[in-house]
C-alpha cells in the first residue's frame, strides 16, 4: 500500500508560482510512475504532469508546457511540481497520484493506482 501526502498549495496571484509536493510512504514507490492530475469546480479531474520511475521520461498538458515542470526528489519518492507563470484558470485541487508501472507516464486516471488527498490552489486575478 502506497499512501500520497500533497504539500505546498495556497492563494498566489496571477503571474505568481507555486511549488507543490508530494511525499510517498511504502518501499516500493521509488519505482513508481508519479503524477499530478486536477479537478476545477464543477469539471473533470484532468491529467497535468507525470514523470516515470527514473525521471527520464516526462509528460504535460499542453495547458501547462513551458510553465510547469515536475521532477522527483534524489530518492525519487517525493515528487515536486513547480508552477511558474500561474493563471486564474489554473485554480483547482491538485492532485498527485500513482501508478506501480513506473515504466511509462500514463495520462489518463484509470492508469494510477493511488491518489492523495488533494492540495488547492487559487490563483487570483
Amino acid at each position: 500500500q502506497v499512501q500520497l501526502v500533497e504539500s505546498g498549495g495556497g492563494l498566489v496571484q496571477a503571474g505568481g508560482s507555486l511549488r507543490l509536493s508530494c511525499a510517498a510512504s511504502g518501499s516500493t514507490s521509488s519505482t513508481y510512475t508519479m503524477g499530478w492530475f486536477r479537478q476545477a469546480p464543477g469539471k473533470e479531474r484532468d491529467f497535468v504532469a507525470g514523470i516515470n520511475w527514473s525521471g527520464g521520461s516526462t509528460y504535460y498538458a499542453d495547458s501547462v508546457k513551458g510553465r510547469f515542470a515536475i521532477s522527483r526528489g534524489f530518492a525519487k519518492n517525493t515528487v515536486y511540481l513547480q508552477m511558474n507563470s500561474l493563471k486564474p484558470e489554473d485554480t483547482a485541487i491538485y492532485y498527485c497520484a500513482a501508478a506501480r508501472n513506473g515504466l511509462v507516464v500514463g495520462r489518463r486516471r484509470g492508469e494510477y493506482d493511488y491518489w492523495g488527498q488533494g492540495t488547492q490552489v487559487t490563483v487570483s486575478s
